[in-house]
């Protein structure tokens, strides 16, 4: 990955849109691991792909975020200039509005049930957007929006490695009822990484959803996984009403193939994370 630094964001603003070289350039407080995200004075945000990989995520933004915000309801990120690649940074790049707000915490909602009703009321209005020519699941956003069989074989070697730490029959029951499923509706859209770090909240209440990078059209099952790894029982429940059980079992297929492949991170907070997912699907 290219190291990027606020030296190198300066540079970079600079060279390419000098009026906002005036402006403080500083990292935020969770900048991400596909893209690296900086601050651009107070009502911008500067957004990099830390590798080649995630280069397709900035330029789908750049595409379709404007589209989309003309139909939703809470803001979300919206580029305002494209950055192109420079000897130092070989990839485009982009500056986006600042949306104000705290990413989610169970500090910061005061109310988890009208925060996952309010979550569900977004995703219902997102997929309700015209899907014309919009980008299918595929390697562009490593699947979300498939069938979350596509990672049987990671879910198959991960609970034989953790036979002896998880209830490793009752995991596998739960995963062979989301692969057992599909969406059998046309595609809608999705956001495709719905977790506490992309959704903002002003006094209890979601208020913006970021990060947009690894959306598009297809199943929106792997939108609620935040039921389980955010999520506890009670208000769980808010979030997947309406929906019928195959999404529900899909939905919590994608919380625990990303919980088991993480399990064991040389991260701390995130392998915490996904003992806590575990947890919580174990229990339900």
């Amino acid at each position: 990955m290219v190291e990027i630094t606020t030296q190198l964001v300066k540079k970079l603003i600079d060279a390419q849109f000098p009026k906002w070289r005036a402006l403080e350039v500083c990292p935020v407080a969770h900048g991400g691991h596909d893209n690296r995200t900086f601050h651009l004075g107070d009502e911008m945000a500067v957004r990099l792909p830390s590798g080649p990989a995630y280069v397709v995520q900035v330029e789908k933004e750049a595409r379709w975020l404007p589209f989309l915000a003309r139909h939703l309801s809470l803001p979300i990120s919206s580029p305002v200039a494209m950055g192109v690649p420079t000897d130092e940074y070989p990839f485009p790049w982009s500056i986006n509005r600042y949306i104000a707000g705290e990413t989610a915490n169970a500090h910061n909602i005061t109310d988890a049930k009208g925060f996952a009703m309010e979550l569900a009321s977004f995703l219902q209005e997102l997929q309700s957007i015209d899907t014309t020519g919009a980008p299918a699941a595929g390697e562009h956003n490593f699947f979300r929006g498939a069938s979350p069989s596509v990672y049987s074989s990671q879910v198959e070697e991960a609970l034989q490695a953790q036979r002896d730490i998880w209830p490793v029959e009752k995991l596998s029951a739960l995963w062979a009822r989301a692969v057992a499923t599909t969406w059998e509706h046309p595609p809608v859209w999705f956001h495709g990484d719905v977790a506490p770090g992309n959704l903002l909240v002003q006094n209890g209440r979601l208020c913006g959803v970021i990060d947009f990078g690894i959306m598009g059209i297809g199943d929106p099952a792997c939108d609620y996984a935040m039921a389980w790894t955010f999520f506890d029982e009670r208000s769980r429940k808010y979030l997947l009403r309406g929906l019928d059980t195959g999404t529900v079992d899909r939905a919590r297929g994608w919380a625990l193939w990303k919980a088991l492949i993480t399990v064991n991170a040389s991260n701390a907070l995130v392998a915490e994370q996904a003992k806590h997912t575990l947890n919580a699907i174990t229990e339900e």
